[in-house]
């Protein structure tokens, strides 16, 4: 019981703390969410995730194995959330929102600082997070608007929202500079390190100032689809990471940070999509906060169960 508390102090409380402080500041100032979210999605978002894929080591056997665990990751949860759709009759939009609730994890804004935590910084399993957030950022700004549009928008239209989405760019310039070995100018580098410092605090806060402006009553009609979804996400996600870490045979450090990163709680991405594109709202906003609520006992679980050594 005192590890548990220990990792429930210094690991997840730090995260709740700072989410909390963006609850309170949109409670008082009534933020503008619309432009938060622009900020991250446009800004903080990309900066970071280009800073980071350009200046963390990261060997290719590393990418690979942790590229064949997310690709099998993904196709497990989905067939999960599938036979879930099935079961319940989902139609429409709620098909999509029910599967980005899942699918769709808060990798980056809760991931990071829990990967930095969880591991006291350690430069290896960062780089694993880094993948993993890569990865996360660029499904949703690709499948997920597909997702959520696919049933009442044309093709063409999809595509073009698509490839207005800046981190969709920043990850191949980032590895392609890299690969080059293309230094960054000075006046460039300097704003990319303010931003991405930026980011995990901006990035909480605006998680915060989201689950400020929900409503913090669980609708009824709702009830059962939300529970699910939280269980999919916070219990079935990391059960399906480490039989996948235990079936593919990955080092422990590594598997260890990739059932940590697969312990999260639904990304906002899933709100925004459902925002954005006026796709079933209520029950995406609900998903993320009931998950992020629970994600404080359960994330905290998992990492005392894997008993991590750095």
């Amino acid at each position: 019981m005192t590890i548990f508390l220990h990792i429930l102090v210094n690991n997840v409380l730090p995260l709740t703390i700072m989410a909390s402080l963006g609850i309170l500041m949109q409670k008082v100032f009534s933020l503008n969410i619309k432009t938060l979210t622009k900020l991250n999605f446009y800004v903080f978002s990309p900066a970071i995730i280009f800073k980071l894929l350009y200046t963390t080591e990261i060997e290719v056997a590393v990418i690979g194995q942790v590229l064949l665990f997310f690709f099998l990751f993904m196709i497990a949860q989905y067939i999960l959330v599938e036979i879930v759709i099935r079961l319940r009759g989902y139609k429409g939009g709620m098909k999509a929102s029910m599967r980005n609730s899942v699918l769709f994890y808060n990798s980056a804004n809760y991931g990071i600082p829990l990967n930095q935590l969880a591991f006291a910084g350690n430069a290896y399993t960062l780089s694993i997070q880094v993948i993993i957030m890569m990865m996360q950022s660029l499904i949703p700004n690709t499948y997920g608007i597909y997702s959520v549009n696919a049933h009442r928008a044309n093709l063409r239209d999809i595509w073009k929202t698509i490839i207005s989405m800046p981190v969709i760019y920043a990850i191949p310039i980032a590895f392609l500079m890299r690969i080059l070995q293309i230094p960054l100018p000075s006046f460039i580098e300097t704003p990319l390190g303010y931003l991405s410092d930026a980011f995990i605090g901006m990035a909480l806060l605006t998680l915060g100032a989201q689950l400020g402006s929900m409503s913090w009553k669980l609708s009824k009609s709702l009830a059962i689809d939300v529970s699910l979804s939280t269980t999919l996400r916070l219990i079935a996600g990391p059960l399906l990471a480490w039989l996948i870490v235990w079936l593919l045979d990955l080092p422990s450090l590594m598997g260890a940070a990739l059932i940590v990163s697969s312990a999260v709680p639904t990304s906002l991405s899933s709100v925004l999509l459902a925002v954005e594109f006026d796709n079933e709202q209520e029950f995406a906003s609900q998903a993320v906060f009931v998950s992020t609520l629970f994600s404080i006992i359960t994330v905290t679980a998992v990492i005392y169960l894997l008993n991590i050594q750095v």
